[in-house]
């Protein structure tokens, strides 16, 4: 009887301490963990491997009905059954990123309290392409940042970080193959699932032409665009018509003409009429994007035909 006894307390003290730490691990996850809305992105690599990110947000539509909303100042009911027409999503743009350290030291500084992006590609194939902030949040990747009408993208942007060490070596890092598949997946989905057209897929050097110059000149925007429709090129035809058509006049161009040119473009630049350094920065991020072969900042015929291209196609 006293060893049936015993075997009874033991068992409650088993299950009492169980339930405990049950309700501790509930209580600390609820007040400290944000949950995210599930949704899945497979990235194929090539070699039978899939990425898969099963965190998002804006994957289910939003259903009719009511809800009611209680608390210490009263209660009301909400109806969601109608659904206005006048609407658009927050995330407007994409802001391509490189991280200038390695893999564990962008994990680290990004889900810091300093910085922060949407998401982070590895530079190392086994890893899945991590998602750190929740889509509908603003990330803290662009800073001061500015782009034709639209200022501080972190308001209106998605951040996607590439594990790269940019130029912190005195030259630029090429991308790997499976990293630009990789980020090409990804902005693709973006851009289907909120409507992003090309003209706001952009740089941080393209926002931020002052002071950033990533992803830099090795990163593949024409790639990108022939091969999966992704961000802005120029027509190649337009680009030889203006070549011919400035090739003996480029250089006479005054500067207020280009610095015109490249707001209408997008580029924040003072229209100040002189060959200042604010306007060789934006020529020398212009060029990262449009023409890597060479980017010392300064105007050449190709430069600027480039530029009267890109806004014939995007801008008229």
């Amino acid at each position: 009887m006293k060893k049936n006894i015993k075997k009874l307390l033991f068992l409650i003290s088993v299950l009492s301490i169980g339930n405990i730490l049950n309700a501790y691990n509930d209580n600390s996850n609820s007040g400290s963990e944000v949950k995210k809305p599930p949704i899945e992105i497979r990235i194929d690599n090539g070699q039978g491997r899939t990425n898969e990110s099963r965190n998002s947000s804006n994957t289910t539509a939003r259903k009719g009905g009511t809800e009611t909303i209680s608390n210490s100042a009263g209660s009301i009911t909400v109806d969601s059954s109608y659904t206005s027409k006048g609407q658009n999503y927050r995330q407007r743009f994409i802001i391509l990123h490189y991280t200038a350290v390695n893999r564990d030291g962008s994990l680290r500084a990004l889900t810091g309290n300093d910085v922060s992006s949407h998401y982070l590609v590895s530079d190392q194939k086994n890893d899945p392409v991590f998602y750190l902030v929740d889509e509908n949040k603003r990330a803290w990747h662009a800073g001061a940042s500015e782009w034709k009408t639209t200022k501080n993208l972190n308001d209106s942007s998605i951040g996607i970080e590439i594990v790269n060490n940019g130029d912190v070596s005195g030259r630029f890092e090429p991308f790997k193959d499976f990293q630009i598949k990789e980020v090409a997946v990804l902005v693709r989905h973006l851009i289907d699932k909120y409507e992003i057209p090309p003209t706001n897929i952009l740089g941080h050097s393209d926002i931020a032409p002052q002071r950033k110059p990533d992803p830099g000149p090795l990163f593949p925007w024409e790639e990108l665009n022939k091969k999966y429709n992704i961000g802005m090129w120029y027509d190649s035809s337009s680009k030889s018509m203006y070549e011919s058509q400035y090739a003996s006049t480029w250089d006479t161009i005054p500067a207020a003409t280009v610095q015109a040119e490249f707001s209408k473009f997008g580029y924040a630049v003072n229209q100040t009429g002189r060959w200042d350094e604010q306007t060789k920065n934006i020529i020398k991020a212009f060029q990262y994007h449009f023409r890597p072969s060479k980017y010392d900042g300064k105007l050449d015929l190709e430069t600027y035909a480039i530029l009267k291209a890109l806004n014939d196609k995007y801008n008229k």
